[in-house]
């Protein structure tokens, strides 16, 4: 496992649109996704720790988003088939067990993440209604301890979106295992 930091990226660069199959074959894209005030689009997965740390808290975080006019995507890069955990097969029954309440998407040549210029799983993105790219960082100041958290950044940032403010000055890079290109 290589541990990986996001990149820093200029806020409102406009981020690419995109069209991915969920593992059961429906297909989505970012317009139909976006939520009034924003999408919070995540590249992650079923096998990294890190991912695993945070999955359950962005699963429970949906309703508090959804309120605030921003709706959620996952995207698995990790199609590689020396990881079987992050499978196609493996994602629906992710999707099943933790019943996942947004869209859990397939980039199945890495390119979306290639475009986004994704790290490492989780790598987080909220981006504004016109694909421009508002917060992206941390979900939070501990990843390993639910318990332990004391600042909620990514929240913080969503709240800041949904009041159409300005963005947060600091934004900590996410941190977590390097996405699994396929050369």
């Amino acid at each position: 496992m290589v541990l990986l930091e996001s990149l820093s990226l200029d806020l409102g660069h406009h981020m690419p649109d995109f069209t991915l199959d969920d593992p059961f074959g429906y297909s989505y894209n970012n317009s139909d996704l976006m939520g009034d005030k924003g999408l919070l689009v995540m590249f992650t997965c079923n096998h990294c720790p890190y991912a695993i740390a945070i999955w359950n808290r962005l699963i429970q975080s949906r309703n508090s988003f959804v309120e605030l006019g921003i709706h959620m995507v996952a995207i698995n890069p990790n199609i590689n088939p020396d990881y079987p955990d992050d499978s196609p097969e493996a994602m629906k029954s992710k999707i099943e067990h933790d019943r996942i309440p947004f869209p859990y998407l397939i980039d199945n040549d890495q390119k979306i993440a290639k475009a986004y210029q994704a790290q490492c799983t989780p790598d987080l993105y909220l981006l504004k209604p016109d694909m421009t790219l508002f917060y992206h960082g941390r979900l939070d100041d501990n990843w390993k301890d639910e318990s332990a958290v004391m600042q909620h950044d990514l929240y913080d940032a969503a709240t800041l979106l949904s009041q159409n403010q300005s963005p947060p000055d600091i934004q900590h890079p996410s941190i977590g295992c390097s996405i699994k290109w396929v050369d």
